[in-house]
């Protein structure tokens, strides 16, 4: 979710078993195609082929984000970002996206 492929202010990759990473949640930005420190949650509350829920609700300093289970985490905004006009999902089937 940013502004384009070079300049993301949130990167959500859930990693079922890549890059060395098990059962983790990876967050990061990217600002002007540099890629930023990594940030790692422990919990995973997926399941392959199962059906959830991912919430994401900007304010001006964080990002929050709340899944299904209830679990709920934030992710700074690294940058100055006035609207969201790149998203792309890869991996997963998205069956509905609500915008308010």
């Amino acid at each position: 979710m940013g502004i384009d492929q070079k300049n993301l202010v949130l990167h959500f990759n859930p990693r079922f078993d890549a890059n060395g990473d098990k059962q983790k949640i990876i967050l990061n930005s990217k600002q002007d195609s540099v890629w930023g420190a990594e940030k790692r949650e422990s919990f995973f509350p997926f399941e392959d082929g199962s059906d959830i829920k991912v919430c994401f609700k900007f304010e001006q300093d964080k990002i929050t984000i709340k899944l299904s289970d209830g679990k709920s985490f934030s992710f700074p905004v690294r940058f100055p970002i006035l609207r969201i006009s790149y998203l792309a999902v890869q991996g997963f089937q998205v069956m509905a996206h609500t915008i308010k």
